[in-house]
Parts: C-alpha cells; structure tokens; sequence
C-alpha cells in the first residue's frame, strides 16, 4: 500500500483497505454461501440417485438468486402471542455472529498489486484473532435460544433449548482441540500460525502431521476431535437435533419465515464455511501448499480448495449418516469427545516439553 499510503496518508489508505476488504471479503463468502447450498442439493440428489435443481439457469446454476427472490417476495409472518423485539432480534444475532469472524482469516500470503505494493490477503490482523473468533462464535448461540423463546412455541421453545445445551457442550471439546495448536505455535495470531506451517514443499510441516520442526506434535486427535465438534456446532447431521423435521416440525425456527428465515438459513452455512476457514487455517496448512513460495497467487487456490473439501465432506456426511438420539448425542460430547480433548492437550504438552528440553 506504499503508493495509497504517498497519495492520502497511511492512516486514511490503512482504513480505505481495510472498508473496500470488508466488503470484497462479505461479498464473495455470501457468494460461495450461495452456491454451497446449490452445491449441497445436487451433491444429495446425487448420492440419492435423483436430480437436483436444473431448471434455473444451465444447469440450475441461478437457483440461488431464484431462492433470494422468493425469500424476498414470500409472506412475513409474525406469530401474534411471540415477544416481538427478541423475535425479529434473533436473527440478527445469528447471522452477525456468524459473518463476524471472517475477517479475522488470512486468505493467503502477502501480494504484490499495481499501485498498492505489497497487499496482505486478510482484514484484519491482531494477535488474540483466534480467542476473537472462538468469542463471536460462542455468541451465536443467543440467536438460536432466542429464537426459540421468543416465538411462544412448544416445538421452537424444544429445538432451543436443545440447541443451546448441544452447543455449549461441544464448544467446550471444540476450544480444547485447539489447545495443542497453539501450545505448538505461541500465538494466537492465525496469520503467524499459517506462516508457522510453511516449508517442508508446502505439506510437510501442516499441524495435523508435523512432526519434523523442532517444537511441534502431530495433531491428528485434535483435528478429528475439532471436526467432530464443528459438525456439532454447526447444528449439521448427524448432530441436527435442533432441526429434528420427525420431531420438531424444524426446531427453533418453525415460526419464522421468508427473510427472517432466510437469515438462519444463511447463518447455518456461513458458521459451516468459518468453521472448515479455521480448521484449515489451523490444520492443514492454510494456504500453504506446493509451488506457493514462487507463485504467492496458488496460496487463495489452496486455502478454497483445502474449505470446499470441508464444505464437500458435510455434504457426504449429510446423505449417508442417521440422526443421533439426544441422549446418544450429550453422552457422547461428554463422556466421550471431551475427554479425548482433554488427553490431547496433555499428550501434546508432554512431547512438547521432551522435545524442547
């Protein structure tokens, strides 16, 4: 940015990039949000020898501004007995909490751009961006309660509340598998943490098999620990038992509609594009990989490829595992994935400590 930085100060190019990066950032997750859910219908008619959406577009390629339009254009609907101000809140609160963590994210190594020098493809860069991002995920949580309290029904009130306790029970596995990554790297800086995991021809030193750098453990408990606990966050099969459609009509948001609707709708796959940003952020490399040392523009390559794989596996999981009985599901995030995170941390301190002394 040295020739912006020349042209109207540093302060004022500094907040110029960082208001045109917001956006361009906003602007292309909400894209790639759009076509997952596009993605996720024909991968599913796919895997379950049907067709897909087709019609809309070649090849149902503009299916998801024909389901914009009609979120638009669809009836609003306000049960008369909800609490009106939390109703139309809840919402909110998903959708915000979910977009928040995204510019915390590096997307790829520093550039060179005409004009603007050198340009780092994240934006926003601070040393506690992964304890932010742990924080603002934690939050979504209100928008679910919220929305299920809020709308005075007996099948919402239900998916809330089951909501709220399997999300606060998996974040605590969640937070824990990460522990090991940053005993390994010192930081909490995810930009420091990619760059950690550079070398060894772009694969070697990844966190999830590192065992070749001085100072690092292989964190392959972690990340399948992490993986599980993400697909639990996220409310996706097969822990979606506050969508349960055989139980609860469609849990905590049954009584919400066209564009109120549609917000929880997006907030779903966004936390499942920000979660699988993280896990390769912190995992595999970020945008790490072969040739990116000499063509700095593959590292964006890597980093989409390495999250639509994440994007890809909650599909396959979608069509091919059965839900978990509620029961099943608490047993499990806490007698069993909680202590395993627990071991993980302790195994990881322990070879960390042998190999550094």
């Amino acid at each position: 940015m040295d020739w912006l930085s020349n042209q109207i100060g540093a302060d004022w190019a500094r907040a110029l990039a960082q208001f045109v990066g917001i956006n361009v950032g906003f602007v292309v997750v909400l894209m790639i949000v759009a076509y997952t859910v596009l993605a996720e219908r024909r991968v599913l008619g796919f895997i379950q020898g049907r067709l897909g959406p087709n019609r809309v577009g070649p090849g149902g390629m503009f299916q998801p501004f024909a389901d914009l339009l009609k979120f638009i254009f669809k009836e609003e609907i306000t049960p008369s007995a909800s609490t009106r101000f939390v109703y139309f809140l809840a919402p909110i609160i998903a959708i915000t909490a979910a977009l928040m963590p995204i510019i915390v994210y590096p997307f790829g190594p520093e550039v060179w751009l005409p004009f603007l020098g050198t340009f780092p493809l994240v934006i926003a860069r601070f040393d506690i961006a992964l304890l932010y991002v742990l924080g603002i995920t934690s939050v979504g949580v209100y928008g679910v309660a919220l929305a299920g309290w809020s709308s005075n029904s007996k099948y919402s009130l239900m998916g809330g509340l089951r909501a709220a306790s399997q999300m606060i029970s998996y974040e605590l596995s969640l937070g824990l598998s990460l522990v090991g990554v940053v005993l390994m790297s010192g930081t909490l800086n995810l930009y420091d943490i990619v760059v950690q995991q550079g070398g060894g021809g772009g694969v070697l030193n990844w966190n999830i098999w590192s065992f070749w750098k001085a100072g690092t453990c292989p964190q392959i408990i972690g990340f399948i620990t992490y993986l599980i606990s993400a697909i639990a966050e996220t409310n996706r099969v097969p822990f979606d038992l506050p969508e349960a459609e055989t139980e609860l009509v469609a849990g905590f948001h049954t009584e919400y509609s066209a564009l109120k609707f549609a917000l929880f709708f997006m907030a779903e796959y966004v936390n499942m594009f920000t979660v699988s940003m993280l896990a390769t952020t912190l995992f595999l490399g970020g945008w790490q990989g072969p040739f990116v040392d000499v063509f700095p523009w593959i590292g964006i390559v890597w980093f989409l490829l390495k999250v639509v794989f994440f994007l890809f596996l909650y599909i396959w999981l979608r069509g091919t595992l059965p839900r978990f009985r509620f029961d099943q599901l608490m047993n499990f995030g806490w007698k069993f994935l909680l202590p395993v995170a627990i071991i993980n941390v302790i195994l990881t301190a322990t070879v960390l400590y042998f190999r550094w002394s």
